[in-house]
């Protein structure tokens, strides 16, 4: 790389960086990305891959989502990615979650959604666990992707077409045209920081003023209970009804919340709530709960989980779940925003996402931020910016 100079520098290799670093390659752009890592081992790889569109927060979060979708949709493909299933089935316990549901389906976010009753909803999805249900919401927009195979398989795609990474590298100080490293000075033009939950590795003191801290959560993969289970969407619950912001801020979220804080409160305590998919093998992945702290501890109490898998058995047939891993992830995370891209240089931006959104809106993102950097017209990034 000696002597090398690039249009622009990406930092970090996560889905954020790697989303950076293929709309700058879409452009013509010769581009490097710098990680310290050897390879994908942050929140991009702990996730559930899932590319929620449905239920993010209502605007400009929502419209990126159904972006970011479509580029999963165009770079899976080429990149070797498979799509594992498509969908999601919101499954509503309660009739204050049917009054969530239908109050969704008026807004603009609900087109091409369908609310099934209970015998559509068992025809549609027969796994479910068989308890009274008030309906399901079914969504096609979503998709999802093995994410701890996605990411690395993405991250070959992009070195296949003239990327370049340096990984096992830290950046230790940005000024372009020259990017300090652990292994050297890197030239480029531009540069693009995208530091994941990291915020005093670099501009510690852009990131204060964020407010930021970080999010930890527990993450489990779960055996199919019998060869022939299948789900053919991603499943929630109505716990997410008071998380998503796309349902949460709308008024009939107030009466599930209150009769939630009465019925489930452990679960609104740890932030639990319901999301399942499945890959390849059967296997499903489940989550998830939230815990904030500037330094999360890595401990995962199987109370926590609990909350989870039973919450998993009242939705699917999955009366006994067999837990077969458990890991957690963490994210950065502020109480007033999705996501930020800060300036700290003309020609460099800063960009973190902080609702644990990125497999879902990071795509979309990294446009905007290229073309605003290159100076392509583009709409401007009107929300959570600095």
């Amino acid at each position: 790389m000696s002597g090398q100079a690039f249009d622009l520098a990406v930092v970090g290799a996560g889905i954020c960086g790697l989303a950076h670093a293929l709309a700058a390659a879409r452009r013509g752009l010769s581009v490097v990305v710098i990680d310290r890592d050897a390879r994908a081992n942050g929140a991009s790889v702990r996730n559930f891959g899932f590319v929620t569109v449905t239920g993010q927060e209502r605007g400009t979060t929502w419209r990126r989502a159904m972006r970011s979708r479509d580029v999963w949709a165009e770079i899976a493909g080429p990149a070797g990615i498979a799509i594992e299933h498509r969908g999601l089935a919101v499954v509503a316990r309660r009739p204050e979650a049917r009054a969530v549901l239908e109050a969704f389906l008026t807004t603009e976010m609900g087109e091409g959604c369908e609310l099934l009753d209970s015998a559509a909803a068992a025809a549609r999805l027969p796994v479910l666990s068989g308890e009274p249900i008030a309906g399901v919401l079914w969504s096609p927009h979503e998709l999802r992707v093995e994410s701890r195979t996605a990411i690395p398989k993405l991250a070959a795609y992009l070195d296949g077409h003239g990327v370049v990474f340096q990984r096992g590298t830290a950046v230790v100080a940005v000024e372009p045209p020259v990017v300090a490293t652990s292994a050297g000075e890197v030239r480029a033009e531009r540069v693009v920081v995208c530091p994941g939950d990291d915020l005093v590795s670099l501009y510690p003191d852009r990131l204060a003023a964020f407010a930021l801290t970080r999010c930890k959560l527990h993450m489990l993969r779960v055996a199919a209970p019998t060869a022939d289970f299948r789900l053919p969407a991603a499943v929630m619950s109505d716990l997410g009804l008071v998380r998503y912001l796309g349902y949460a801020a709308l008024p009939e979220a107030a009466a599930l919340k209150a009769r939630l804080v009465a019925e489930q409160p452990d679960a609104l305590e740890n932030g639990v709530h319901l999301i399942a998919v499945q890959s390849a093998d059967g296997s499903l992945v489940v989550g998830d709960s939230h815990h904030y702290d500037a330094t999360p501890d890595p401990f995962a109490p199987q109370a926590v989980d609990d909350i989870i898998l039973d919450e998993l058995s009242a939705v699917l047939a999955i009366p006994a779940p067999v837990v077969t891993e458990r890991w957690t992830g963490t994210y950065a995370s502020a109480a007033d925003r999705t996501m930020l891209v800060d300036a700290p240089h003309p020609r460099v931006r800063l960009v973190v996402i902080t609702s644990g959104t990125g497999a879902s809106t990071s795509f979309a993102i990294a446009e905007e931020v290229v073309d605003e950097l290159f100076g392509a017209p583009a709409p401007a990034i009107t929300e959570n910016a600095s």
